[in-house]
């Protein structure tokens, strides 16, 4: 089971401009081949299924624990996009065309179909795909394949760091490469366990360190890059028998954490009337309450 927690792994700043085009290009980050909702969805399918749970215990549990936390980067992503095309319309008479802002924006979706939010899809609209998820059912395979899954996402960051200067998109990116690193170091180590195959030799993937990019310093500062979360209070701790050692850029200690990142608030996006939503006036709202304090009793 999973348990939510109603905030995002960090908080993410308030944009003083929208940029469109910033969220369109972020998509590829929430529904590419490597995204975050194929990280998601390889690891949840690859940790139900997987065989021998009991005998191969730290394994499982590393699979079944980053799958927690990806839930997570998947609701980061997305209010990153949100917060990206924030602002980008205006309210106004239907006959004064107040989303025309977006008519010339790379993906039209964000305006026409989700009232600007994201989309469960990739960087030029098509829908995310449940042919990426890889489960072989041989464990070295599939760790070998989340290890290049994660070295995939890696490169997809940077390139969309590198498109946008937006600071919600950059704030969002320089996070996830921090942890995605974490992610790529624990797939190695458990390889080198099964086989005895250095893969971290490899490392880092592209071959530019993570404090390269502004937005990841104060993360690495803070040792994030070390910690493995096992996102349960008493579940998974067995992946301490994988993630230990020190790590291989600043020779500092590893770390498994009991429970999940502090995080940060999630974002309240304001109404947008002009695209309808949430559709709920001042008198639908005044009637809403009024049923909810009948209904309680006040």
């Amino acid at each position: 089971m999973f348990k939510r927690i109603n905030r995002l792994p960090i908080a993410l700043p308030v944009p003083k401009h929208p940029d469109a085009n910033a969220a369109a290009a972020v998509q590829e980050l929430l529904g590419g081949r490597f995204g975050e909702m194929s990280t998601l969805n390889n690891y949840l399918v690859q940790s139900s299924n997987f065989r021998s749970k009991k005998k191969l215990k730290p394994f499982y549990e590393l699979v079944a624990s980053i799958t927690a936390e990806e839930i997570g980067h998947v609701e980061l992503v997305m209010n990153s996009i949100n917060l990206c095309l924030s602002g980008s319309t205006f309210p106004a008479d239907p006959d004064a065309a107040p989303l025309r802002n977006g008519l010339d924006k790379r993906n039209t979706y964000h305006f026409i179909a989700t009232a600007q939010t994201s989309l469960p899809g990739d960087s030029m609209g098509k829908a995310w795909n449940g042919d990426y998820v890889f489960n072989s059912g041989n464990l070295v395979l599939d760790l070998l394949h989340n290890f290049f899954l994660e070295c995939g996402a890696r490169t997809h960051k940077m390139r969309v760091y590198e498109m946008t200067d937006h600071p919600v998109a950059r704030e969002m990116t320089g996070y996830l490469l921090v942890r995605g690193g974490v992610h790529v170091l624990a797939y190695a180590k458990a390889l080198e366990i099964m086989t005895g195959v250095d893969v971290k030799k490899m490392l880092p993937i592209p071959n530019l360190e993570n404090r390269a990019f502004d937005a990841t310093r104060k993360y690495e500062e803070q040792g994030i890059h070390r910690k493995l979360y096992t996102f349960s209070d008493s579940d998974y701790e067995d992946i301490a028998q994988i993630w230990k050692g020190s790590h291989p850029s600043d020779g500092e200690r590893l770390e498994v954490v009991r429970g999940v990142p502090q995080g940060g608030e999630v974002p309240d996006l304001e109404e947008v009337p002009e695209e309808f939503a949430p559709g709920i006036s001042n008198e639908d709202f005044m009637q809403i309450a009024q049923r909810l304090q009948k209904l309680a009793g006040l």
